[in-house]
C-alpha cells in the first residue's frame, strides 16, 4: 500500500456535502489496494513452481519481484498527476483495467520473458490506480469521517498481508484445473471486474481544480537512472560481472544526477517538477529517503530469500511455506496495531528505533536458530524469531511517514509523500536485487562445502551398504559437484552432467537393484541434507547484510524530527 500518498492534498473542489456512495466507493478503493499487496507478496511463495514450469535462471525468481516493484516506483512520481490533468475517476478505471488486463496476461505467461514484461506492465497501472484512490478519499469523505475511512486499511491490509499468501500457496498447492502458480494472477480477474463494476457506478467524478503538466524528461530520466541501477544488479552474477554492469551502476548515478538538474531547472521555470528540489535541502526529508530506502530494501530482500530457503532448501511445499513466514505478518499486524493505540504519538522518533531494534533482535534470533537449531519438517523453531522480526516491522513502519512528513512544508506534503511511496517501491527492488544476488551467489559454494564435509559419514555409510572403498571416491566426490551445479544450475529441471556422473557411480558398484535403491537412498539423503545446510549457511549472510542494512537505518533515524506534525481536524 502507497501509505504516503493518503497525505496528499486533493486537486479537486471536494463537494459541499459528502458523497452519498462513499462509503460504497471505498469498497472499491480498498480492492485495488488489497491486489496491489497481494501481488507485491505472492510471487516469492509461487516464484520456484514458476521457475520449474516456465524453466528460466535464478534470476528469474528476482525479477519477478523487481520488475514490479521498479515499474511501480518510476510510475508512483507521476500516477497522481495523472488524476490532476485527466479526472481521478477516469485514471483510477483504466488503472484498475490495466491492472487486471495485466494479471491475466501473468497468468497466461508462456516464457520467463512474458511473465516478467506482464509483472512489469501490473507494476505501472498499479502506480496510476493507487494514487487515485487515495486522492478521491479526501474528496468523498468529510474531515470527521476521513480518519475512520482511512483507519479501514488497518485491517483490511493486515488480513490480506496474513491470509493473501496462505491463499496464493492453498491455490498452488491444490492446482485446480491444472493451473498451479498461475492461479494466484487469474484471481484478480474476477476480483478486478467486480471492482471495475463498482467503480463505474459508485466513484464520484468530480472537476479538476487546475491542469498540471507531466514531466516526461524527468520520468524518463529517472526510470532509466532506476533501471540502470538495479539491472546489473540482478543479472551481473549470472553473467560474472563482465565490465558493463559496473558502467551502468556508475551510469545510474549519472542520471539521477541529471534529473536532479533537471528538476531544479524547470521548478527555477515555474513548472511543475515531479520533485520540489527544496525538498532535498531538508536534513529530514533527506535522512528519511536515505533511511526509508535501507528499511525497505532489508525488509523486502529479506522475505524474498527466507522464501527460498523454507521452500527450496527445506522443500516445503507453497502452502507450507507461506504458513511458515505468517508469523512475521502476524507479528507486524500486531505491532501496528500497538502503535495506533497511541504509542505514536506518544514516543514519535523513538518508536522508529525502538522497531528496528526490535528487528535486529528478532533477525539475530532467526541467524541463531538456523545455525544452532535443526530445522527440517516443522517450521515452529523459526515462529517466535519471525514475529520479533514482525512486529518490530510494524511498529516501526506505523509512524515512519508521518514523521518524514513533518520535516517538509505543507505545501510540499504531496510532492514529498509521492516521493517516499516511490522509495519505498524501489527500495523493496533494490532488496531483492541485493540480497538475491548475495544469496544466490553464496549458494552454491555452501552447498559443495556441506557435500565435502558430509563425505566422512557418508564413506561410512557406504562401507555399511558393501561398497568397497576404492569404488566409494566418485561416489562421495560427485555429490560435492552435483551439489554445486544444481544450486548453480540455469535449468531448474534438468539433471546436470555431474550429478548423472554420480548416478553412474551408485549403479556401477550396486550388485542388484535392491542395492541400487539402497546406495542411492544413501547418496540422496546425504546430498539433501547438505543442500539444506548449504541454504541455511546463504541465508545467514543474508541476514547478517539485512543486519547491516538495519543497523544503518537505525542511526539514519536520528536525522528526522521527533515527532509527526498534528493531523488536522
Amino acid at each position: 500500500m502507497s501509505q504516503p500518498a493518503a497525505v496528499a492534498e486533493s486537486a479537486a473542489s471536494p463537494p459541499l456535502e459528502p458523497y452519498r456512495w462513499r462509503w460504497v466507493a471505498l469498497f472499491a478503493i480498498l480492492g485495488v489496494e488489497v491486489m496491489d499487496l497481494l501481488d507485491a507478496l505472492v510471487t516469492n511463495i509461487a516464484a520456484p513452481s514458476v521457475r520449474a514450469d516456465l524453466g528460466g535462471t535464478a534470476t528469474l525468481v528476482q525479477w519477478l519481484g523487481a520488475g514490479y516493484t521498479l515499474a511501480m516506483a518510476v510510475g508512483l512520481l507521476t500516477g497522481g498527476r495523472l488524476g490532476d490533468i485527466f479526472g481521478r475517476k477516469q485514471v483510477f478505471l483504466v488503472g484498475a483495467a490495466g491492472f487486471t488486463a495485466a494479471s491475466l496476461l501473468c497468468s497466461l505467461a508462456q516464457s520467463p520473458e512474458m511473465l516478467i514484461g506482464s509483472r512489469v506492465l501490473q507494476g505501472l497501472f498499479g502506480a496510476v490506480v493507487l494514487p487515485q484512490g487515495l486522492g478521491m478519499i479526501k474528496e468523498m469523505f468529510p474531515p470527521k469521517e476521513m480518519a475512520a475511512a482511512f483507519g479501514a486499511f488497518g485491517p483490511v491490509m493486515g488480513l490480506s498481508s496474513v491470509g493473501g499468501p496462505i491463499v496464493a500457496g492453498a491455490l498452488i498447492d491444490a492446482d485446480l484445473f491444472g493451473t498451479g502458480w498461475r492461479a494466484i494472477f487469474l484471481i484478480n480477474v474476477p476480483i478486478g471486474l467486480a471492482i471495475l463494476a463498482v467503480s463505474a457506478r459508485y466513484l464520484p467524478k468530480y472537476a479538476s481544480r487546475h491542469a498540471t503538466t507531466l514531466d516526461f524528461t524527468g520520468v524518463l530520466l529517472a526510470g532509466l537512472g532506476a533501471a540502470a541501477l538495479i539491472y546489473p544488479l540482478v543479472q551481473g552474477r549470472e553473467l560474472d560481472w563482465p565490465l558493463w554492469c559496473f558502467a551502468l551502476i556508475a551510469l545510474s548515478v549519472v542520471l539521477f544526477g541529471v534529473f536532479a538538474w533537471h528538476e531544479r531547472r524547470i521548478s527555477a521555470r515555474g513548472q511543475d517538477p515531479l520533485v520540489e528540489p527544496s525538498l532535498f535541502r531538508k536534513r529530514a526529508f533527506s535522512g528519511g529517503l536515505v533511511s526509508g530506502l535501507m528499511f525497505f530494501s532489508s525488509l523486502i530482500g529479506f522475505s524474498l530469500v527466507f522464501t527460498l530457503y523454507v521452500q527450496i532448501g527445506l522443500g516445503y511445499s507453497p502452502l507450507k511455506a507461506s504458513l511458515a513466514g505468517t508469523p512475521m505478518a502476524v507479528g507486524s499486524v500486531i505491532g501496528f496495531v500497538v502503535a495506533g493505540v497511541g504509542l505514536a504519538e506518544k514516543l514519535g522518533r523513538r518508536l522508529i528505533h525502538a522497531g528496528v531494534a526490535i528487528m535486529l533482535a528478532g533477525s539475530g534470533g532467526l541467524l541463531a536458530t538456523v545455525h544452532w537449531v535443526h530445522v527440517g519438517s516443522s517450521p515452529w523453531p523459526l515462529a517466535p524469531s519471525l514475529v520479533v522480526v514482525g512486529l518490530g516491522m510494524g511498529l516501526a513502519m506505523a509512524p515512519f511517514f508521518d514523521i518524514v512528513l513533518a520535516g517538509v512544508e505543507a505545501k510540499e506534503t504531496g510532492t514529498a509523500g509521492g516521493a517516499l511511496t516511490a522509495i519505498q517501491q524501489l527500495g523493496g527492488a533494490l532488496g531483492i536485487a541485493v540480497l538475491g544476488t548475495i544469496f544466490f551467489s553464496a549458494l552454491g559454494g555452501h552447498i559443495a562445502d556441506r557435500s565435502t564435509a558430509a563425505g566422512p559419514a557418508l564413506r561410512a555409510q557406504l562401507s555399511s551398504a558393501g561398497v568397497p572403498s576404492a569404488a566409494q571416491a566418485p561416489i562421495v566426490n560427485g555429490l560435492r559437484e552435483c551439489g554445486r551445479d544444481r544450486a548453480t544450475a540455469k535449468d531448474p529441471v534438468a539433471v546436470p552432467e555431474s550429478c548423472r556422473r554420480v548416478e553412474s557411480a551408485v549403479r556401477t558398484v550396486a550388485t542388484s537393484p535392491e542395492s541400487a535403491r539402497a546406495i542411492g537412498g544413501l547418496v540422496q539423503a546425504a546430498g539433501q541434507g547438505a543442500a539444506r545446510q548449504g541454504f541455511g549457511d546463504a541465508l545467514q549472510i543474508a541476514l547478517g547484510v539485512e543486519m547491516g542494512a538495519l543497523a544503518v537505518t537505525f542511526g539514519l533515524t536520528f536525522l528526522l524530527p521527533l515527532r509527526a506534525r498534528p493531523r488536522e481536524e
